[in-house]
């Protein structure tokens, strides 16, 4: 299973000072978790074109792997078509090359000035295949939520114990965590539903 994304982000037990200071630190690392899950779902092919499929494509260029986006500018014209045009034309065959040997199922081809990505549609097969990836990255970042909501409650506890909050003020902030939690999941939810709903029904 992926690392967690935001664990690194995680605050000893003795930094927090306020129950503000805990739910602030919870939301933030709530949020980067939805972000990462909509990061992560950008590189989902869903049958529709989107710039975001070729984030992971590096081009060979003067010998260094770069990003494609930072050596052409990328258009998506139509629903099925993804264009690229490179700011220095003779790197339109090491574009091409990187785009065909990034095993993203995709046959792109140039005029010498632009290159043309047509997205082709997915199989059926390939969609379920999608959708059930998407439901196990969904899960890993529902597992994430709940990794920062138990986070919080110890830390509230902490301060409970080292009496820098009454049993009410713990109760209280005990229960605005799982609202947090209850609305972040939500979200989260509502996200992969409407990618998996995109996965499955565009064609």
């Amino acid at each position: 299973m992926k690392q967690e994304p935001h664990s690194a982000t995680a605050a000893p037990a003795s930094a927090f000072k306020s129950v503000k200071e805990v739910e602030a630190t919870a939301r933030t690392r709530m949020d980067k978790v939805l972000a990462d899950l909509q990061n992560e779902m950008a590189h989902f092919r869903t049958g529709r074109a989107s710039i975001g499929l070729l984030d992971s494509v590096r081009v060979d260029y003067y010998g260094s792997p770069v990003p494609l986006n930072q050596v052409a500018q990328l258009h998506v014209p139509e629903p099925s078509l993804i264009t690229v045009q490179p700011w220095d034309t003779s790197t339109i065959g090491a574009i091409e090359k990187a785009i065909r040997s990034a095993d993203l199922g995709l046959n792109p081809s140039n005029d010498g000035k632009l290159v043309r990505v047509p997205v082709p549609p997915l199989t059926e097969e390939r969609r379920r295949e999608l959708a059930k990836k998407l439901s196990h990255v969904a899960e890993e970042r529902r597992v994430s939520l709940r990794n920062v909501r138990r986070d919080s409650n110890d830390h509230l506890k902490k301060m409970l114990k080292d009496k820098l909050i009454s049993e009410d003020e713990e109760r209280q902030a005990l229960d605005s965590v799982q609202k947090l939690t209850d609305g972040q999941i939500g979200k989260l939810d509502q996200i992969a539903k409407a990618k998996e709903k995109e996965i499955l029904e565009f064609k």
